[in-house]
């Protein structure tokens, strides 16, 4: 019998174990709340990583891979909350990803959340993203994503047309 996991215990998972990514694509530090419906996540800017400009901040266009991380942990709970784990999934794109500073500045504590819009039986979804800095706001979008029934499927014929 598979042992379900509570909203706490899933929240204090390492990230790694949450997430695929690994190295300095990794972006997100922690969870910090975890819902059904919505996730909130922590990241660092860090000035001496690949991002970083001139100044150690992380360029506002970055804020859209991170809603992309905090919609994968959140898709990942609620699957692990199932007891099963989550499928890959990808991004499909933004109406409209609004940066509402150039940059996050270094050493910054961003808080990103993720509240899902649509979930179809076929593995579409929308979540309105936002990222804040204390109570700064950063940047909103409302992020489109798929999580296809066969992935290396999906990858192979993405590639050959």
């Amino acid at each position: 019998m598979t042992q379900t996991l509570s909203i706490q215990d899933l929240v204090r998972q390492p990230i790694d174990r949450i997430l695929p990514h690994r190295g300095t694509m990794l972006l997100i530090d922690a969870v910090s709340t975890f819902s059904d419906e919505a996730l909130s996540a922590l990241a660092t800017v860090h000035a001496d990583a690949w991002y970083a400009d001139a100044d150690g901040a992380m360029p506002a266009w970055i804020g859209i891979e991170l809603m992309a991380q905090a919609i994968a942990a959140h898709v990942a709970l609620r699957a692990m909350r199932a007891g099963g784990g989550a499928r890959p999934g990808v991004l499909l794109g933004s109406r409209s990803y609004k940066a509402l500073v150039p940059a996050f500045t270094s050493g910054a504590q961003l808080r990103i959340g993720v509240t899902e819009l649509l979930r179809s039986e076929e593995g579409h979804g929308a979540y309105e993203c936002t990222i804040h800095h204390g109570d700064v706001s950063c940047a909103e979008a409302v992020v489109k994503v798929f999580q296809p029934p066969d992935f290396q499927s999906f990858i192979e014929g993405s590639f050959s047309s």
